[in-house]
């Protein structure tokens, strides 16, 4: 069974200082397009990480997402004193520069530093997470079978998908043979509208028509909009296209290459139709044909 290029999946690992949460999401692409979207990942684990994506989801454009929420005992979090002491030197100086301020006693030069020193606590950047801290060595099997746990549940998701887009193209196809079967019903009286047409303009102008030469024009005109060879290249495509999303895991590249062949089988029916009914059906054709390839495109 096919499987969409769309999909979502979400896991949890619970590690000794916070609780982890991956999340991947995929869209249709014509390769896989993998970004991590953490720095938390040790550089060691990323190209292992990216080939376990690769593995299970083929391709397609691919996003991780990886966020950390610490406890409340370990906060993880960490004070950057070198930011605090440069945020405070700034404030002094600023404070410094205020007039009057040499008017202030010992007492409330004491208060006014520790409002600085409160105040620069309080500025972006002071407190930090230690990353280096939150995937370790020791915790990477829990990890990991998150990431497991993830790329299965988008996997699921994808093969979910896969089932709607399966019954939606090949009921499509199922709908341009039948119109095909519209257009061989249509195929007689066509040839017999040219015939009367011309023996009635021959009448209106009264010429005779050798029946003779008249019978080698009408077969002339038959080899030229001949559409045979279309039909049975149509047919044939579309039974190429049933077997190859029957039978392939990730066809959806193949498919687009048969959707074009068909196209331009049903695209030469229509310039040789010269007939309003199969015309008609031939537009039909061409609006299944179009959906069919908008869903394939998403087909992986």
């Amino acid at each position: 069974m096919i499987k969409s290029m769309t999909g979502y999946g979400k896991a949890e690992a619970a590690l000794a200082s916070g609780k982890l949460t991956i999340e991947i999401r995929t869209l249709n692409s014509k390769s896989a397009d993998i970004s991590i979207k953490s720095s938390l990942i040790p550089k060691d684990k990323d190209l292992l990480i990216r080939q376990k994506i690769a593995d299970v989801l083929v391709r397609g454009t691919i996003d991780v997402y990886i966020n950390f929420e610490a406890n409340a005992a370990e906060s993880a979090k960490v004070v950057d004193a070198e930011i605090v002491r440069s945020y405070y030197s700034q404030l002094l100086e600023i404070r410094k520069s205020l007039p009057g301020i040499s008017m202030f006693s010992m007492d409330s030069a004491d208060r006014m530093n520790n409002e600085l020193f409160t105040a620069a606590l309080r500025l972006p950047d002071v407190v930090a997470v230690r990353k280096d801290d939150i995937i370790t060595e020791e915790n990477w099997p829990l990890v990991e079978a998150a990431f497991d746990e993830a790329l299965n549940a988008v996997d699921a998701y994808r093969a979910k998908e896969g089932e709607a887009l399966y019954k939606d193209v090949t009921g499509r196809v199922a709908n341009i043979l039948a119109l095909e079967d519209e257009v061989e019903a249509h195929e007689g009286e066509r040839i017999q509208a040219v015939r009367d047409r011309i023996l009635s303009a021959a009448k209106e102008l009264d010429i005779k028509l050798d029946k003779e030469r008249f019978e080698q024009e009408m077969i002339f005109w038959l080899e030229k909009y001949d559409i045979n060879e279309e039909k049975v290249r149509l047919r044939q495509h579309c039974a190429y296209f049933r077997d190859t999303i029957d039978g392939e895991a990730c066809p959806g590249k193949k498919l687009g290459f048969i959707i074009q062949e068909m196209g331009r089988e049903i695209n030469t029916t229509g310039s040789k139709a010269n007939n309003p009914s199969i015309q008609k059906a031939v537009v039909r054709m061409k609006d299944e044909l179009e959906k069919i390839r908008e869903q394939s495109m998403n087909i992986l």
